[in-house]
């Protein structure tokens, strides 16, 4: 007797102008363009079989799983990049940039564009664990010696300069829309998770914070790294800058179990308010989207469904006419 597959926790991203979603076998990105057409990308998931294996260890599968969005993640946000200023060209610039995109992607970009994805991630989670551990020592290094009460005012300074960054980007118009898709894709998925049919008056009906979302784990990753650091003492700056650099990693996989762990306790009565924070921080990181971004955001999750259902089906891939399919940015 055959086993049903498990259930699927489907995830996404907010794009320029659009939203990605990923399933099971493939993902997909829609993307509102200025004539008002909806334009698809649709990449075949291909995991090797080592990040198979190692998405399923403990602590090591939050890290494995946040490098991979990285890369993956980049290339729709290019796609996305890439129809934005298509639709701010003249005719004339936009002909010589077909002429560039007809020359294809050469092996030596693809390897380039996921090498920078992962150099990026590197750099911000060092340069945002880092900076309050300057900021703090330079206030407070001569005022306090319990290491304790120092670790909490550093993750003090972290939240209130996160707070800062994501209100500043947040007044842009790009940005802006950018966290309207955000908002559109946690309602989508909140309104197929409660079994609604996925109309644009339906999905509109949800809340656009969700347990699951990456603005939670960057939460966590605050509250549980003031914990972690704890454990382990240290007497001056180098040794703390060495040991922020060593626990990075450990606080980012105990922060992806965690995240985890609110998700499955959302409907439990007092344990749901352990992913109250992330959902907090959501209040910056998403806004309530128009009707016809939750119209793109729809387009895009049917679309994956489709294509998910149509891989189930089929030994291999086959996209449908007039859709694009285009594995070398995916």
């Amino acid at each position: 007797m055959s086993q049903k597959p498990a259930p699927v926790s489907y995830g996404g991203q907010a794009v320029i102008e659009g939203v990605m979603f990923g399933g099971r076998h493939v993902n997909v990105t829609a993307v509102r363009r200025k004539n008002n057409e909806i334009k698809f990308l649709e990449v075949p998931r291909e995991d090797k079989s080592l990040i198979l294996r190692l998405r399923k260890i403990p602590l090591l599968r939050g890290i494995i799983s946040l490098i991979d969005s990285s890369i993956k993640g980049s290339k729709h946000l290019n796609f996305s990049a890439d129809a934005y200023a298509d639709d701010s060209l003249d005719p004339e610039e936009r002909e010589k940039q077909k002429e560039k995109e007809d020359s294809g992607w050469s092996l030596s970009m693809i390897i380039g564009v996921a090498a920078v994805s992962v150099l990026s991630f590197v750099f911000g989670k060092l340069l945002f664990t880092l900076v309050p551990v300057f900021v703090e020592d330079f206030l407070f290094g001569d005022i306090i010696d319990n290491y304790i009460i120092r670790n909490l005012i550093e993750g003090g300074i972290k939240l209130l300069l996160l707070l800062i960054y994501l209100w500043a980007i947040s007044q842009t118009p790009v940005i802006k829309r950018l966290f309207q898709y955000h908002g559109a894709e946690h309602k989508v998925i909140s309104a197929f998770e409660a079994g609604e049919e996925l109309t644009v008056k339906n999905v509109q009906k949800y809340t656009r914070l969700h347990y699951r979302c990456g603005s939670s784990f960057m939460m966590l990753t605050i509250v549980l790294g003031v914990v972690v650091y704890s454990i382990v003492p240290w007497d001056n700056l180098t040794e703390r800058v060495i040991q922020r650099i060593v626990l990075l990693p450990v606080v980012l996989g105990i922060s992806f179990e965690f995240l985890k762990l609110t998700n499955s306790l959302r409907e439990v009565p007092v344990l749901r308010y352990l992913g109250y924070p992330g959902l907090w921080l959501q209040l910056l990181t998403t806004k309530e989207p128009t009707d016809d971004q939750v119209e793109v955001s729809i387009a895009s999750f049917n679309r994956m469904r489709e294509l998910d259902a149509q891989f189930e089906r089929a030994a291999t891939a086959k996209p449908a006419a007039g859709t694009v399919l285009d594995p070398a940015k995916g």
